[in-house]
């Protein structure tokens, strides 16, 4: 499969499924908890608070695993694994560009300081259950 299909693909899967799960890394345990996506490229972005556990987590240790794209349908449901490297992204672009007004639950608006995202640069891309139920993947 070409670059251009991969990210046709998970621009795809995660336009149709924002919510997904973001593991890190918690005393050598994962830690798992669902979490709003945004594509950018094949950068993934989701916002958080500043002072939340799961930025000291990621100081510690940057690598993140995410799931995307399964759904109520069943078991043929096409969805992605991403592991990668996150790190924070604080720029006002950034927090402008994905701003919803659903977010004024946690924030002031686009402005607030405590309103930061977590970036999500992939190394590695699975796409499942596609194409009569094969795994691919790809190493970026």
């Amino acid at each position: 499969m070409h670059e251009t299909e991969i990210i046709s693909r998970v621009t795809k899967i995660v336009s149709n499924h924002k919510i997904g799960v973001l593991s890190t890394v918690e005393n050598n345990q994962p830690h798992s908890r669902y979490m709003t996506f945004f594509l950018q490229d094949l950068t993934l972005f989701t916002p958080t608070k500043k002072d939340t556990e799961k930025l000291a987590e990621i100081q510690k240790n940057p690598y993140v695993s995410i799931l995307l794209g399964f759904a109520e349908k069943g078991s043929n449901d096409e969805y992605i694994e991403l592991k990668g490297v996150c790190t924070l992204n604080e720029t006002k672009e950034i927090k402008k560009k994905f701003w919803n007004d659903s977010f004024n639950s946690w924030f002031e608006g686009p402005n607030d300081p405590n309103y930061i995202f977590l970036e999500i640069k992939p190394e590695t891309i699975r796409i499942l259950n596609g194409e009569h139920m094969s795994t691919k993947e790809y190493k970026l």
